[in-house]
């Protein structure tokens, strides 16, 4: 009677006392109760030693020597992939280079068109005439026009230095040797 009343209190059965909730420590309870006065297994000594297989005899593969081909064929991919990248970066900056430099050619075209149309208005003839005029300037007279007659023959007087002494030719080189270096680093 009691095990009858014990199944219907546990089992979800008719008849309820107290909650009815999902008990969750029903299967803990039926086992502790089924195996009520026996001795304890020993199960956790069975599970501390696991079973091992041996193997009488393992072929282990020997470590194999990186080939000399191989390390320096990847040295060349490397060395190759980082020449590549650089001359990209170069043909970049050598873009970006051009496109300034096409800029500045048009800005100086135009300024060209500019300054030409403004010589070509300062030097017309009917304006420097105007502007010499207004300075007080006037045509040459007869009387003030001269000839140079180079019908002679040309001549010309070649003068001769002194040797220079070896005290002066030393302290020339050394000037010329300090004027290069300090127009090199200038």
């Amino acid at each position: 009677m009691a095990s009858t009343a014990r199944e219907l209190r546990y089992r979800g059965g008719h008849a309820v006392n107290g909650s009815l909730a999902y008990d969750l420590d029903y299967a803990v309870r039926e086992r502790e109760l089924r195996h009520a006065g026996e001795a304890p297994r020993r199960q956790e000594a069975a599970r501390e030693k696991p079973k091992v297989k041996s193997l009488e005899h393992v072929q282990v593969r020997e470590r194999q020597p990186v080939p000399v081909l191989a390390v320096l064929g990847a040295a060349a991919v490397i060395a190759m992939a980082v020449l590549v990248l650089m001359s990209y970066i170069q043909l970049t900056v050598l873009s970006a280079d051009t496109v300034e430099l096409k800029s500045q050619l048009s800005v100086l075209e135009t300024e060209n068109v500019t300054l030409t149309a403004e010589y070509e208005r300062m030097f017309d003839l009917a304006t420097v005439k105007e502007a010499a005029e207004a300075a007080g300037m006037s045509k040459p007279g007869s009387s003030q026009i001269g000839y140079i007659d180079l019908s002679d023959g040309d001549s010309a007087v070649v003068y001769q230095k002194e040797d220079p002494s070896v005290l002066s030719r030393v302290l020339a080189s050394l000037n010329h040797g300090i004027y290069a270096v300090v127009e090199y680093f200038d």
